[in-house]
């Protein structure tokens, strides 16, 4: 059975850092864009970072210069390294595998495979 696990989350004080890892079970990243997106209560899950097949990164506007991703498309686990974390940062966080080319890499409609979510907490 094909499984995303992510892992990593917890509760810290603003400005603090975490590192968030999304492990695959059953598939191989390879040739794949994964994508990271987060939702917070009463909130649309909303993208956060993508890694693409060449290695490309991508971010949100509200993350750019604070977090980055990493992984190598080799191996079934890509990162999060999440710094300088702020209370708005606080949701759940996911990982996906895209899998439809339509729209963009934004978009959840993009995207068919999840993990279950780990939950990160910011207090200021």
């Amino acid at each position: 059975q094909v499984q995303l696990v992510e892992s990593g989350g917890g509760l810290v004080q603003a400005g603090s850092s975490l590192r968030l890892s999304c492990a695959a079970s059953g598939i191989t990243f390879r040739g794949k864009f994964i994508g990271w997106f987060r939702q917070a209560p009463g909130m649309e899950r909303e993208f956060v970072s993508g890694i693409g097949t060449s290695g490309m990164t991508y971010y949100a506007d509200s993350v750019k210069g604070r977090f980055s991703t990493s992984g190598d498309s080799a191996k079934p686990t890509v990162y999060l390294q999440m710094n300088s974390l702020k209370p708005e940062d606080t949701a759940v966080y996911y990982c996906a595998v895209r899998t439809r080319y339509v729209s963009d890499y934004r978009s959840t409609d993009e995207y068919s495979m999840w993990g279950q979510g780990t939950q990160v907490t910011v207090s200021s």
